[in-house]
């Protein structure tokens, strides 16, 4: 009996250690990577996101595990800040954004959110690009919301509902008291050992560019605010994709699907199946190209943007619409 207490309160103090230690480098990691944009308050939460660029304004919704920062270092948002209004926000829980407890934090509910937020910083009829789980956010802000998007451009996401034994692997971190536990415990450490072989099937066939092995910061990405939403958004993807299943064929703006041959997160068949049911859409797998394809197919995804673009403001000469504040 007495060994058994003795255990349970070792077992005990190295949990409050982790916990400890695990705080502490998460706040480190901010102070090495501090905000670079801007904050805004939306329904009681707060958003972080940047603004920059004139022309045909364009929002980038972002994937999971990652922020907003990822289309920095793609070089999508420098490529196409060259004729465009570009906005990137950090959904909720990412990055320096907010998530508050006690929401679901569904695509629908955060794509309610980023469009309240356009109306606050004053963008109208963006063109919408959402790369893996925002993806299912754009789709959903352009379903709920089709005379306010111009057009729309998706990458590499997850749009029917499939058996997903990866959801399983998450659905812990999301659940109330032992996510919490897990995130500030062991959740981190475990992530730190299977990130190299993360990021390898992020990218895999293409290599990991040298760019993202250099700006991408593991410690953003393992804190435990960050896990939390990493595994909430993990848990609630097959929701999202059949709360849209019954929209993909309304949509009536412009729409670009692009997908890489060999996605092994989310496989190219799902974009084809996609492109036979939105009428009108565009369709390009990309040999050779993994998940992040706007990562291995940089021009290509540019070129798809500005198409959409072209074809959603035919009568606007790129650059001169209007000009971030």
């Amino acid at each position: 009996m007495l060994a058994t207490s003795r255990g349970l309160l070792i077992g005990a103090a190295a949990l409050a250690g982790l916990a400890v230690t695990n705080t502490i480098l998460a706040r480190r990691a901010e102070r090495q990577h501090p905000p670079k944009g801007r904050f805004i308050t939306v329904d009681g939460v707060r958003l972080h996101y940047t603004d920059h660029g004139r022309g045909q304004p364009i929002l980038l919704i972002h994937g999971n595990a990652v922020s907003g920062e990822d289309y920095e270092t793609s070089g999508l948002a420098a490529r196409l800040r060259e004729r465009h209004r570009v906005i990137i926000i950090d959904r909720p829980g990412f990055g320096h954004s907010e998530r508050p407890r006690g929401r679901l934090w569904t695509a629908m509910e955060q794509a309610v959110l980023l469009r309240r937020a356009m109306h606050q910083i004053g963008v109208e009829r963006p063109i919408v690009v959402g790369h893996s789980w925002g993806a299912i956010v754009a789709l959903s802000l352009a379903a709920r919301y089709p005379a306010e998007t111009a057009g729309l451009v998706v990458l590499s996401g997850y749009y029917h509902w499939t058996l997903r034994p990866d959801v399983l692997l998450v659905v812990p971190g999301a659940v109330p008291v032992l996510g919490d536990l897990l995130r500030y415990t062991i959740s981190p450490a475990l992530g730190w050992l299977l990130m190299p072989l993360l990021k390898r099937g992020m990218f895999s066939p293409a290599p990991i560019p040298a760019r993202f092995r250099a700006e991408y910061s593991n410690a953003m990405a393992l804190r435990p605010s960050q896990i939390r939403a990493t595994s909430t958004d993990g848990a609630l993807m097959i929701a999202g994709a059949l709360q849209l299943r019954d929209d993909y064929a309304t949509l009536p703006m412009p729409v670009a699907i692009l997908a890489g041959e060999g996605d092994k997160v989310v496989f190219a068949k799902r974009a084809r199946r996609l492109h036979a049911e939105i009428p009108g859409s565009t369709l390009e797998v990309l040999p050779y190209v993994g998940h992040m394809v706007h990562h291995s197919a940089l021009e290509e995804v540019a070129t798809a943007v500005e198409r959409v673009a072209a074809a959603a403001f035919p009568n606007i000469v790129p650059g001169v619409m209007n000009q971030a504040a």
